[in-house]
């Protein structure tokens, strides 16, 4: 895992949001005896940023919990948002995710995996690329 800033947050990551939330039953400006803050993590997927770098700026994440999906926005520059990080991410070729919601979980993580796919080649491309450079100087010394 790997702490991010909010403004990196793009579609197509999966991160986990530690947010703080009021455990008393009215939430009120003023904060009175008795009341407790809580940290709650919200893990998805990114679906959506819109209103780019703004300060009403929001991002979409999407989970399935118990077979169910659930969707939440969240404002990104809220001071209730205590840190952000990074599970895992994507190279995704579109803004907005929406088509998402109509895959199931196994047909997103195929997306995902193939993506993942594609970066382990270039990564051995460029290896290979690295080693006939390096070998090459060698001979030459």
């Amino acid at each position: 895992m790997k702490k991010i800033n909010v403004q990196d947050i793009k579609p197509g990551m999966y991160v986990k949001i530690l947010q703080k939330i009021s455990t008393s039953a009215k939430a009120t400006v003023d904060k009175k005896e008795g009341d407790k803050e809580k940290t709650q993590q919200i893990e998805g997927l990114v679906l959506a940023r819109k209103h780019g770098h703004e300060p009403g700026a929001t991002i979409t994440l999407r989970r399935m919990k118990g077979g169910v999906g659930v969707e939440w926005i969240i404002p990104l520059f809220s001071p209730l948002i205590q840190k952000v990080e990074l599970m895992k991410a994507s190279r995704v070729r579109r803004a907005k995710l929406y088509y998402l919601r109509n895959k199931s979980s196994k047909q997103i993580r195929k997306k995902l995996k193939i993506a993942a796919k594609e970066k382990k080649v270039i990564d051995t491309k460029a290896a290979k690329e690295t080693e006939k450079s390096e070998s090459e100087t060698i001979k030459e010394s």
